[in-house]
């Protein structure tokens, strides 16, 4: 008896030992790696399951046993709300903490790029400012200003191909303020600038219908609203210059308008001769041909695009800029009131 006493003594020791072992087992396996372990970057896939996620966390070593993560988490009824993304795994996370960052979907932020894009840029301009700021490639950006090739946007079905346009993309490019992923592509930035344009033109309220009464296509809108861009600064003239444009567009007169022949230089001079206006024989100038031009010579800004579809109802066909350093114009409904107020503007010359 005594003998079966002992036995059964020793079997319980060894029970009790084996149990705390393997307690103490459990508990080590489910304690922090150790802080001086690197952080980890964890990148979970959409549709990625708690089995192949506590695999994934204990390849990476940021926890000792991902079988009793598995447990741990059935216990918990967690894993269902895991969201996809880059983790970072700081060195010591607990279960609770690891848990806590998957169900709140605390991802690592993506590095952004931020760019502005003023009003009234060419694509050139556009270009120049993304290759300077963020490397974006010239070459590339400028080949699908001029082929957007690729390009998914609703606004390419309204401006089709034409090869009398120096880049189909301009004036489709929003001025705007962009947030967007560092390292997009041509491609992404371009899409990006397209869809903020739409979502401008359809901010503005009853804008196909406005559009229609205006008589003009979409291309004929943008091209009118950015010669108004080039040419206006102070804002309550905007909707005066472009009802001189539709003046001088219903009496079949030319435009002669200055910008169009600056944009065609490229490099914008500060003072334009006679022989600037009339030398370049190219449709986009509008002191040889008339109409508009074949497209925008620039981004409008919104104001100038509400601008067209709201003009003025005036008599004007004529405006020259005041030299008093204001900024502003003196319009005119005859050449002769025209010659007047050229006489006025250069009196006042600062």
């Amino acid at each position: 008896m005594k003998k079966l006493l002992k036995v059964l003594l020793a079997l319980i020791i060894v029970f009790i030992i084996l149990v705390g072992g393997a307690a103490a087992y459990v508990y080590t396996q489910m304690q922090p790696v150790k802080v001086s372990t690197l952080s980890k970057k964890l990148t979970l896939d959409k549709g990625l399951g708690t089995a192949s996620i506590a695999d994934r966390l204990e390849q990476e070593g940021v926890i000792k046993n991902g079988l009793l993560f598995k447990v741990y988490l059935k216990v918990k009824s967690q894993g269902s709300h895991f969201q996809a993304g880059v983790y970072e795994m700081n060195p010591g996370i607990t279960y609770d903490q690891i848990i806590d960052k998957l169900n709140h979907g605390d991802i690592v932020k993506a590095a952004m790029m931020k760019f502005t894009i003023p009003e009234g840029y060419t694509i050139k301009q556009i270009t120049e400012k993304l290759s300077q700021e963020h490397d974006v490639d010239s070459a590339k950006f400028l080949a699908l200003a001029k082929n957007p090739e690729g390009i998914n946007s609703p606004l390419l079905k309204e401006i089709p191909a034409d090869n009398k346009r120096l880049y189909r993309l301009e004036g489709l490019l929003f001025p705007e303020t962009y947030d967007m992923k560092k390292g997009s592509t041509e491609a992404e930035i371009i899409t990006r600038m397209l869809n903020e344009t739409q979502s401008q033109l359809d901010s503005i309220p009853d804008f196909k219908a406005k559009l229609e009464t205006s008589h003009k296509s979409l291309n004929e809108l943008l091209t009118a609203a950015s010669l108004i861009e080039r040419e206006v600064v102070a804002d309550p003239e905007r909707s005066r210059v472009a009802s001189v444009i539709d003046n001088r567009l219903k009496d079949g007169m030319k435009l002669e308008i200055d910008a169009t022949v600056q944009y065609l230089l490229g490099k914008p001079k500060e003072r334009l001769v006679n022989s600037d206006l009339r030398k370049i024989d190219n449709p986009y100038n509008t002191y040889i041909y008339k109409g508009l031009p074949p497209g925008p010579i620039a981004s409008p800004s919104l104001k100038s695009i509400e601008a067209v579809l709201n003009p003025e109802i005036t008599a004007y066909k004529f405006y020259v800029t005041k030299k008093d350093g204001s900024q502003e114009h003196l319009f005119a409904k005859t050449y002769a009131e025209h010659l007047v107020n050229i006489k006025k503007s250069q009196e006042t010359a600062k």
